[in-house]
């Protein structure tokens, strides 16, 4: 390309973008097209990585292409591997990409499509990328450590401890959340069950057959995994009809000790019999499906049917109790910003690296890559009639029991719903019913499923819902077993400070031992959810989305430390500013879950309450059952968030102090950046 005409093309996609986010911020008509939505994600995210990911790569980082990486210097062939860039952006983008920016935008829906759409650019270019970006960077240049490892040697044993306890409770809420999606999304779905369930023995045969019948075809497994993918999807169909559908009829809390077990034993087999192979084919099937999904889009030119603000902006929304400032914030988490991403941009990804320049593609790209997931998502909810969408997302505590109850309540907010309407359209869907099914899941799974029908063919209809369904447990279960991988690590690492043979990963009884602690306080809090008669949705999923950015919060402070002591405090607004307003905004949350007098906001609110109908005997069933255990729970989850505050303050404050010194040209801890190395001859510039 001449380049002459380069600035041009330049100025051409900053008008198409600037074009279609004013057209969709300037819209007053009852629908706008979704086109507008993909051009001006498009336009905002080119120019974001071209221009602001460029400049922190020259002039806050400086990387550096002639500076030898952990993954050359300490190579050695099982943690430290020069990665070739886009094998390492893929095992990158599965391991960042979970539930959050399928679930996240999806439940935000309540609130309208703007506020969600805006902080799904806005957070992710200024906030999620540089966050993912800049940490990967820190984490190459100190051989791979991991967040936790960072603070503790850049600011201290205060901050350091503080950090890595936090880290560990916080992976722990992330991992229970990610379990309860699954578990809604299956619940008495026989179709949904067995896909899901069919994708284990898959990733296991495929593990198996790149091992040891056909070793190092990764492409010809994975794609022999994604044909099997498909033909499970396409056979629970043929199951749901057939006399073996009760063997796959679950409900929640039977599917949760499966969610559990699989957890368990995802973190003691080898990586390669089913982590290694689910990434592969979830790889594809994530990017595959995302991409297919924005073509259907262009094609269909689907309108929106949400507004761009609704009725529930005020907090008495059904989906997500609390007002649009802070809730939105804390709802839409890893599609614009997560600290969940710091913990892979400081664990296996910066042990790939094989160039500094691979850096922005790497860290910058993959989180703009999960920001357009989070866009799609968020589509695929909006052109949803909006009764339907409240009839799936609302929880039967709120709106009724019954259908005819439920199309009652929700029409009488004003979105008009029937009960032929949900009845047609579970029958469509291959469902029982999609009444009350919480979580973001099944309502996304029945908007890709419109999008893809509406652009395909309208006849496969409930195989398209089946395909929706599998490709979010893909996405859902690939984070649920690294996480739980991951965790036991960090577990025991923690507890070796107490008793040293328990940071041996190598023993098989405290890999055991460590695997079951681990699942069983993640487990816990599945399990809470799951009884919730609110759909668990309400409490877990605020409290994961405060904990989960206040490690964001953590991270963008550790940063900024380090680039103070580096030398570059004038740049360090990059990494400072988006600091202070997740902390700020994220803070008052937790305040506003702590201490709100509502009881659908906050959590002793909504205890005590609950204590007052138990004690008047206002409860009977299964209600009163659980009641002692969401009492508990409910006061638990609060003491969990003021845990995290401080965990974010102890963190915020020390930096702050460290920089300061630093500043005043006081002694503070040194760098702990390995020395410069040239690059080998011959090193892998792929």
């Amino acid at each position: 390309m001449p380049a002459q005409l380069r600035p041009f093309i330049w100025i051409g996609i900053a008008v198409l973008g600037a074009a279609c986010l004013g057209g969709i911020a300037l819209n007053r008509g009852e629908t706008i097209n979704a086109i507008w939505f993909i051009g001006a994600a498009a336009g905002v995210y080119a120019l974001a990585y071209r221009f602001y990911a460029g400049w922190i790569a020259a002039r806050l980082m400086v990387v550096d292409s002639t500076r030898a990486t952990p993954a050359e210097r300490l190579n050695d062939g099982r943690d430290f591997v020069p990665t070739h860039k886009w094998i390492t952006f893929g095992h990158h983008f599965a391991a960042i990409a979970g539930a959050g920016p399928l679930v996240g935008p999806t439940l935000a829906m309540q609130f309208g499509y703007m506020p969600g759409t805006l902080w799904l650019l806005v957070g992710a270019v200024f906030g999620g990328c540089v966050q993912d970006m800049v940490i990967l960077f820190c984490s190459t240049r100190r051989n791979g450590r991991s967040l936790g490892q960072m603070a503790r040697d850049e600011l201290g044993p205060v901050a350091g401890s503080a950090a890595l306890l936090g880290t560990l409770m916080i992976m722990v809420l992330i991992v229970a959340v990610l379990g309860l999606v699954v578990v809604n999304a299956m619940k008495h779905s026989p179709w949904g069950t067995s896909t899901v369930f069919a994708t284990i023995p898959i990733a296991i045969l495929v593990g198996v057959y790149m091992r040891n019948i056909r070793p190092g075809r990764v492409l010809e497994g994975s794609l022999i995994g994604l044909a099997l993918l498909l033909l499970a999807t396409a056979g629970g169909g043929w199951l749901d009809h057939s006399p073996l559908r009760s063997w796959f009829d679950y409900d929640g809390t039977t599917l949760a000790l499966f969610v559990i077990g699989y957890g368990f034993l995802a973190a003691i087999l080898p990586v390669w019999l089913l982590l290694a192979p689910r990434d592969y084919i979830s790889t594809f099937i994530k990017i595959g499906a995302i991409l297919l999904l924005a073509f259907a889009v262009v094609i269909l030119q689907p309108e929106m049917k949400m507004p761009a603000f609704s009725r529930f902006t005020d907090g008495t929304g059904p989906v997500v109790a609390g007002n649009l400032f802070p809730f939105l914030f804390i709802t839409i988490a890893c599609g614009a910003i997560s600290g969940f991403h710091a913990l892979i941009s400081s664990g296996t990804t910066p042990k790939l690296i094989a160039n500094e320049r691979d850096i922005p593609m790497i860290g910058y790209g993959s989180m703009l890559m999960e920001s357009f997931v989070g866009l799609m998502a968020l589509i695929a909810a909006a052109v949803l009639d909006p009764g339907v969408y409240f009839a799936i997302n609302s929880p039967s505590g709120v709106v009724g029991r019954t259908v005819e109850q439920a199309v009652a309540t929700i029409s009488g907010w004003g979105f008009p719903v029937t009960a032929e309407t949900m009845n047609e359209l579970a029958r469509e869907m291959g469902e029982t019913t999609l009444l009350a099914r919480t979580g973001g899941a099944p309502s996304l799974a029945v908007g890709m499923a419109t999008i893809f029908a509406g652009a395909f063919g309208k006849s496969m209809l409930a195989l398209w819902y089946h395909f929706a369904i599998m490709f979010e447990a893909m996405f859902i279960l690939t984070a649920v077993d690294a996480g739980t991988r991951v965790g036991r690590f960090m577990l025991q690492d923690m507890l070796s400070n107490i008793w040293k043979p328990f940071g041996d990963t190598k023993s098989f009884p405290m890999t055991m031992l460590s695997s079951a602690l681990f699942v069983a306080m993640w487990g816990y809090f599945l399990y809470i959810g799951v009884i919730d008669p609110l759909g668990g949705i309400n409490i877990l999923w605020p409290l994961f989305g405060i904990s989960n950015q206040m490690l964001a919060a953590i991270a963008l402070a550790v940063a900024t430390c380090i680039f103070v002591k580096s030398g570059k405090a004038r740049y360090v607004w990059v990494t400072a500013v988006p600091m202070v307003a997740i902390a700020l905004t994220t803070t008052y949350a937790a305040w506003e879950k702590l201490f709100s007098a509502d009881p659908r906001v906050g959590f002793l609110a909504g205890a005590d309450a609950l204590a007052q109908k138990l004690a008047a005997g206002q409860l009977t069933g299964a209600a009163l059952e659980s009641a002692p255990k969401l009492i508990f729970n409910q006061r638990l989850d609060a003491a969990l968030t003021v845990f995290f505050v401080i965990v974010l303050w102890v963190v915020i404050v020390e930096a702050t102090r460290l920089s300061l010194r630093h500043l005043r040209g006081e002694v503070v801890p040194p760098l702990t950046e390995h020395p410069w190395e040239p690059r080998t001859a011959g090193g892998n510039d792929d």
